[in-house]
This record gives C-alpha cells, sequence and structure tokens, in this order.
C-alpha cells in the first residue's frame, strides 16, 4: 500500500510550536518527526549578563512552570557561589515549585488531554456520552471546574512569591520572603479548599487515605470497583474509557526514563553542591531501563546533546551542555534527511535517548536504589509490567497518581516552616561553574551555568521538552515521542487525534488551532479547532 506522508501542525494547545510528520501505510503510522518551530533564544540572551539575570529571565521561558526554571537558577547560582540555604528557604523553594505542580496536573488534564476523548472517533464507545458532559471544551462540567480549581494552589505561590507566574523570589542563599503564621494559616485553608471541593470528591471520589492504600494494579482494581464513588469519579471514569477505546495499545517510546529528581530535604542540602545533590533529595533521580528492568541513579555528568539533525551550527558530535556555546543559523530549512527541529537530540551517554516526565519518575520511584530514606512507590512500576510496558493511558495514570503525593509534601512543607529561623543568608559571589536541576511537571530540568570575571560566560537549558521532543540523533535514532509515534493506529487521516494522544501524552507545550495537509500533494486535509 503506497505511504501517505502527514504533516500536522501544530500538535499541541499551548505554544504552536511542535509540529509532526507521520508516514501512514495501512493505517499505521510507520515513520514520525518532531520538529520544535520556535527559537527562543535564552541561552544567548543571558550571554554577558549579571550572573543573577537568570532569576528574573529563565521563569519567563515558560508561563505555567516558571518555578521549576527558577527553582534551577537559584540552585545553579547556589552550588557555582558555595552558598548556605536556610532550612526554611528550601521548604519555601520546594512548596512554590509543589504547588505549581499541581496547578498544572488538572489544567493540563481537562485542558489539553480529556477533551480529545470528545472526538467523534468515539461515538461507538458507551463512554461517548458522559465524556462530552465530562470533558467537552469550555462547557464540560468536569472541564470547568478542574480548570478553575486549578487556579487555587498557585494563591499558595503568590503568598510567598508575591505573584504567580514569574515572580523571583528564590535567590541564591534562601528566598526573598518572610511568611507569617497568618499567611501559613491562609496557605492551609487553600490546600484545603483544592482537596475538600475537587480532589477528593470529583478527582478521586474517595479520601486521600483510602487512595494512598493503593500499592499495585490489583489494589487498583479492586479500588475502582468497590465503590460506586470510586468508578464514577472523573479518574475511575477515565481509566475505563481509555481501556475501552485502547489507550492502553500504543504511544510506548523508548522503554528508557530518567529524572533528575526533585525536593531537596530541608535539612540534607543546606550547603549545596553538584556531587552532594542526589543523596539529598526526597524524591530520587535515576534511570530506569524497562528492557533490563534496571534501576540506577544518575548525575549531570552523563548527559549529551547532539544537533546534527538541529538548526545549530554545533557540529555533529555529542557535547556536554558544560561545553556547548548555542550557535543557531539563520536558514532554519525544513530537511528531514538533515536539520529539521530547534530542538536539540539529547543522549544519555551510557543509555542512549531517554523519556522524561511523570511517567519515568514514578518508574524510577519504584526502584531500590539511592538512599534508604528517600522516597519510594512501586505503584505505577507495578502497573507498567502488569499492562506489558508505557503507554497513552499509563501517562495520564502517572502523571495524576503523582498529584496526591505532592499534596502531602505541600502539607510536609507548611508543617515543617520555623518562622522565627532564618530565610536567606548572603552569600559571597565568585566566578565558577554551577548546576540547577528539578523536576518541572512535564518531566527533567536544568540550567547550566559558568561565570567568569563577574559576568555569565554560558548558561544552558535543558528541558523537559528538550528529552522529549528531539529531533533524530547522529546515529539516526529517533527522539522518544518520534519512537512513541510509531504504531499509532490512523482511524481518519483528516483528522488524526491519535498523533495528538500520543504526543499530548507527553505534554507537548503546544496551541489550539491545527491544520494537515498531505505533504506529497501540498492538499490541506483538514482546518479545526482543538480547544
Amino acid at each position: 500500500m503506497t505511504i501517505q506522508t502527514l504533516d500536522i501542525s501544530p500538535v499541541g494547545r499551548v505554544e504552536g510550536d511542535l509540529d509532526v510528520r507521520v508516514d501512514i501505510e495501512d493505517g499505521y503510522v510507520v515513520n514520525a518527526w518532531t520538529h520544535a518551530e520556535l527559537f527562543r533564544g535564552f541561552e544567548v540572551i543571558l550571554r554577558g549578563k549579571d550572573p543573577q539575570a537568570g532569576l528574573i529571565v529563565t521563569p519567563r521561558v515558560c508561563g505555567i512552570c516558571g518555578a521549576s526554571h527558577l527553582t534551577s537558577a537559584a540552585w545553579a547560582l547556589d552550588t557555582a557561589w558555595g552558598t548556605e540555604v536556610p532550612r526554611n528557604a528550601i521548604l519555601a523553594r520546594n512548596l512554590g515549585q509543589i504547588v505549581e505542580t499541581i496547578q498544572s496536573i488538572p489544567r493540563y488534564f481537562y485542558g489539553l488531554f480529556a477533551i480529545d476523548l470528545t472526538n467523534k472517533k468515539y461515538q461507538q464507545s458507551s463512554f461517548y456520552e458522559e465524556a462530552c458532559r465530562r470533558f467537552a471544551a469550555f462547557t464540560g462540567k468536569s472541564y470547568e471546574l478542574g480548570i478553575t480549581i486549578s487556579s487555587k494552589p498557585v494563591e499558595i505561590y503568590a503568598l510567598f512569591g508575591g505573584q504567580w507566574p514569574h515572580s523571583s523570589y528564590m535567590v541564591p542563599g534562601g528566598v526573598m520572603c518572610a511568611p507569617t503564621l497568618t499567611d501559613i494559616t491562609r496557605a492551609w485553608s487553600i490546600l484545603e479548599y483544592f482537596r475538600t471541593n475537587w480532589l477528593e470528591p470529583v478527582w478521586l471520589g474517595c479520601s486521600l487515605e483510602r487512595y494512598e492504600q493503593i500499592n499495585t494494579y490489583e489494589d487498583f482494581m479492586v479500588w475502582l470497583e468497590e465503590n460506586p464513588n470510586h468508578a464514577n469519579s472523573d479518574l475511575g471514569f477515565y481509566w475505563r474509557m481509555g481501556l475501552d477505546i485502547g489507550l492502553d495499545k500504543y504511544g510506548a517510546g523508548v522503554g528508557k526514563y530518567v529524572t533528575w529528581g526533585y525536593l531537596p530535604h530541608e535539612s540534607k542540602y543546606q550547603k549545596p553542591t553538584i556531587e552532594g545533590r542526589n543523596a539529598a533529595l526526597i524524591m530520587k533521580s535515576g534511570v530506569y531501563d524497562s528492557f533490563n528492568d534496571t534501576h540506577t541513579s544518575t548525575d549531570c555528568g552523563v548527559v549529551r546533546e547532539n544537533t546534527t539533525h538541529s538548526w545549530y551550527d554545533e557540529g555533529t558530535e555529542d557535547i556536554h551542555p558544560f561545553n556547548r556555546t548555542t550557535k543557531p543559523i539563520k536558514k532554519n530549512i525544513k530537511d528531514f534527511q538533515g536539520k529539521y527541529s530547534w530542538s536539540t537530540a539529547v543522549r544519555h551517554k551510557e543509555y542512549g535517548r531517554l523519556e522524561a516526565g511523570a511517567l519515568a519518575r514514578q518508574l524510577v520511584a519504584g526502584g531500590k536504589h539511592g538512599e534508604s530514606w528517600q522516597h519510594y512507590d512501586g505503584f505505577i512500576l507495578n502497573v507498567f509490567k502488569q499492562l506489558g510496558g508505557a503507554s497513552i493511558h499509563l501517562r495520564q495514570l502517572a502523571r495524576v497518581h503523582e498529584m496526591v503525593k505532592l499534596y502531602r509534601q505541600a502539607e510536609h512543607c507548611l508543617r515543617e516552616f520555623r518562622l522565627n529561623d532564618p530565610w536567606y543568608i548572603k552569600p559571597k559571589e565568585k566566578d565558577g561553574q554551577g548546576w540547577g536541576a528539578t523536576e518541572a511537571a512535564r518531566g527533567a530540568l536544568c540550567h547550566w551555568l559558568h561565570i567568569e570575571g563577574g559576568k555569565i560566560k554560558n548558561y544552558q537549558i535543558m528541558a523537559p521538552s528538550t528529552w522529549n521532543i528531539g529531533p533524530r540523533d547522529a546515529e539516526g535514532i529517533r527522539g522518544p515521542i518520534e519512537e512513541a509515534l510509531v504504531g499509532t493506529p490512523i482511524l481518519d487521516s483528516t483528522d488524526p487525534v491519535e498523533v495528538g494522544h500520543v504526543a499530548r501524552s507527553f505534554d507537548s507545550c503546544l496551541v489550539c488551532t491545527v491544520h494537515a495537509h498531505d505533504a506529497k500533494t501540498g492538499q490541506e486535509l483538514a482546518r479545526f479547532r482543538t480547544a
């Protein structure tokens, strides 16, 4: 059968900078290319600036996860300058990132992913009419509530940071805030409002305590069937519908997963160093290799970037970010045999291409590596094995499963503040290299910083989408989303909702009008709204 080449531009619903090309044969994707279409150049902007410019500039990289960038920028300066960070400040930084990630989860699920469940493709499903009532864009009862409730957690961020988004309250040596008992009490009330008005009654259909008893896929299925409130919660309904329409059958990806880990322990990382970071994290770092069922720790020395298929004039060798200088080329013409993306291809020097994101975090959480006190949760790893690997469906479960754990960590931060203790210790500036890393909602994020002569000599940002959206590497190996798209069934090439499912399961950050056309004829097949 003739191969049909289909271009979809853009794929996402937030920022219009990801295009996808797929080859379709006999109704299935047999090859794929992801090409990031937007060059922003923050690394170029920061060269020659004051070292603390990153605290102001990098939160503007993203309008929905600026706290993660601010966290990375602050820790990068801390490690470069050899600061001391007070216990309260670590808790305040963690809390800011936690509540920002919690707001992102319902906003992503309802606003970016679940609305596709109302696509006409699923009209034959017994779940379809209810999916439309719940998830239809703007009018769905769960859509409206989920999008609205997502704004509550970041009210806590504003209490500490002064505003959300784009606050710069995290600074080397601590934070620029000193909350009062009134602030802490207000934060508790906001957190409780989120739990009692949505998380328990709408999303879970049960208490957090009951959900936390789930440790295996068998436990999850027992939970699902033991009470109609569980089965008819948004989580229960989504899981049942996803199985019915086959979302567990495709979108596997590269089979290897990475997380930098996040949430430094308030008593174990007060004198931060690059080398000491792994042993001080509540949520541990690591790589999970599903082919060999192994967990290993990871650090900043293992990562490499390759620009063979990227619009940069930097050669074809793998290079460590500390040694990379961003050199964009002016003529960014798409050449699918050559350069076709602004994203680089990120590799682990031993494991190759890796997937980042909530699924990666939860698979690593199921490992026994790391320190004995660090967080362990084997649930998603067990589901992964029971279902035979990764899928669109499992990525959603991993993301929303994480929300309960983050809620508990937010409670921990509020409980552990000692209001009369220090929040900031002034550092001494000096030249050097620093590395700050964390986990944004979308996955592994880090900043690399080189200070020379009191100015930024080099700044590199490796975002989650760099891992996942990256093009082929020098060996021609597909990136994670490219690989996940292979094998995707396409029912209707004029409305390739399945491609959107796969790309959006990685939470690729993109925009709302999609144009599909046949790459050989140039004929536009469809133009339609996705939000």
